[in-house]
C-alpha cells in the first residue's frame, strides 16, 4: 500500500527547509523583510513584471486587483462561469456584480466570442464594465491573442486570474502579464506553494502601491498608527516568502515533471474512444492539473466510474469546477451560456498531477486506470 495518492500535493524538500531556517535565523520573523521583497522582485522577473504584492491569497490578489482598478458598486464585472468560487467572490468583496461566460468546449478557457457579444449588450445597456477576468485553467493561458483586442475595443479593462499559470505562456509570454494587472495563487495544491499565499504583477507601479497600502490595513507612513480609510491584512509574511523563492528556483523542475505525467496519461488513453485530454493542445501549458472529458456514448462508460475505481485503490480524483452559474450563492447571477461548463463538469475529471508524486505512486494510478480500461473496453495499454 501506497496510503492516500492526493490530487496535487505539495512539493517541498530540503532546498524549502535551507531557505527557512535561514528566513528564521535571519530574526525577520514579523510579517515584512527581505525575503519578501527579493520573492516580489524574483516572481516579477519571472512573468516580466515591473512589480509585484505578495499577499495571504490568490483571493486578496484578485480583491486587491479590483480595487486598484476601481471597480465598486454599480460596476459589472465578466467571470467565467467555469472556475473556482474564488474569481466571483472577489468582485462581490467590492460590491460589483459578477456576470457569468461559457468557456470553450475543449480547453475550459473563456469564451472570447461570448465576452464580445456580451460587451456589446451591456454597452447597449449602459452599464460600465468594471473589468473582465479571464482564468487560466487548469495551467492553460486563455487566448489572449483574441481577447485582448475585443477588451480594448470596449475600453474594459483585464485582470488575468492566472492563479493556475504560474510558468505557462501564449505565444511566448509569460501568464500573469497579459491583463493591465495579474493575479497568481501560491496555494497548498498549486504548482508552487508558500503554504498559503498570492501575488498581484503587473507594470502599472501606482495601481501596485495602492495594493500594497491596502494590504497592510491602509496604515499611513506615519510613526503612530494612522488610518485614513479602511483597509485589509492581506501582506504575506516574509518566511512564507522564503518558501516561495525555494520553490521558485525548482518551479521548471515541477512543471517538467507535471508535463511528463501528462504524457504518460495521454498515452494510456490514446486508444480509449471517446476520452480527451482538456487543453493537451496547449505546449505553454504548465500541466498543473491533468484533466480527462469522457464521451459516455462513445466510451461505454462515465468519469464518475472511473473516479469511483480510483476511490476504491485510494487514489483522489475530482470532477472539474462546478460551473458558477449551478452554484447556490450565485443562482441569482446573470450569465451568458452555450452549456459546454455545464458538460465540461458532468463528464471531466480530475487525476492526481502532482510533481511529488513518486514513481512508485505513478505506476499504481496508471495501472489502475489501466485495469479500469481493459475491464470496460478490452484494450489495455500493457
Amino acid at each position: 500500500m501506497t496510503g492516500t495518492i492526493h490530487l496535487s500535493p505539495p512539493d517541498v524538500g530540503p532546498l524549502e527547509e535551507s531557505y527557512l531556517i535561514a528566513a528564521l535565523r535571519s530574526g525577520w520573523v514579523a510579517p515584512v523583510g527581505p525575503d519578501l521583497d527579493a520573492f516580489e522582485r524574483e516572481v516579477a522577473g519571472r512573468v516580466g513584471a515591473r512589480g509585484a504584492v505578495a499577499v495571504i491569497s490568490g483571493t486578496a490578489a484578485l480583491h486587491l486587483a479590483l480595487l486598484g482598478l476601481g471597480v465598486g458598486p454599480g460596476d459589472v464585472v465578466l467571470v467565467p462561469t467555469l472556475t473556482f468560487v474564488a474569481t466571483a467572490n472577489a468582485v462581490r468583496y467590492t460590491g460589483a456584480r459578477p456576470i457569468f461566460v461559457d468557456c470553450e468546449p475543449h480547453t475550459g478557457n473563456i469564451d472570447v466570442a461570448l465576452v464580445a457579444e456580451l460587451l456589446h449588450r451591456l454597452r447597449s445597456r449602459g452599464e460600465r464594465v468594471g473589468a473582465v477576468i479571464p482564468v487560466d485553467m487548469f495551467g492553460s493561458c486563455a487566448d489572449y491573442t483574441a481577447l485582448l483586442p475585443v477588451c480594448a475595443a470596449a475600453d474594459a479593462p483585464v485582470l488575468e486570474d492566472a492563479a493556475e499559470a504560474l510558468g505557462a505562456t501564449h505565444v511566448g509570454r509569460p501568464a500573469g502579464s497579459f491583463g493591465l494587472v495579474g493575479a497568481l495563487s501560491f496555494n497548498g495544491n498549486k504548482i508552487m506553494t508558500t503554504s498559503g499565499g498570492g501575488m498581484l504583477v503587473g507594470d502599472d507601479l501606482t495601481l501596485l502601491d495602492r495594493a500594497r497600502h491596502l494590504s497592510t490595513q491602509a496604515r499611513e507612513p506615519v510613526t503612530h498608527y494612522e488610518h485614513r480609510e479602511t483597509g485589509y491584512n492581506y501582506r504575506l509574511s516574509n518566511l512564507l516568502a522564503a518558501l516561495g523563492r525555494a520553490q521558485l528556483v525548482r518551479l521548471d523542475a515541477m512543471i517538467d515533471r507535471r508535463r511528463r505525467l501528462r504524457d504518460r496519461y495521454a498515452k494510456l488513453f490514446a486508444s480509449a474512444p471517446g476520452v480527451d485530454l482538456i487543453g493537451a493542445e496547449d505546449t505553454g501549458s504548465n500541466c498543473w492539473l491533468t484533466s480527462i472529458r469522457v464521451d459516455r456514448e462513445r466510451s461505454g462508460w462515465a468519469a464518475a466510474e472511473l473516479a469511483a475505481h480510483l476511490a476504491a485503490r485510494d487514489i483522489e480524483t475530482r470532477p472539474v469546477w462546478k460551473p458558477m452559474h449551478l452554484q447556490p450563492a450565485y443562482a441569482d447571477a446573470e450569465s451568458l451560456l452555450t452549456g459546454a461548463a455545464e458538460r465540461l463538469f458532468a463528464e471531466g475529471l480530475t487525476l492526481p498531477s502532482g510533481s511529488a508524486l513518486n514513481e512508485r505512486q505513478v505506476t499504481v494510478v496508471l495501472s489502475a486506470i489501466d485495469e479500469f480500461l481493459a475491464a470496460r473496453t478490452g484494450i489495455s495499454a500493457e
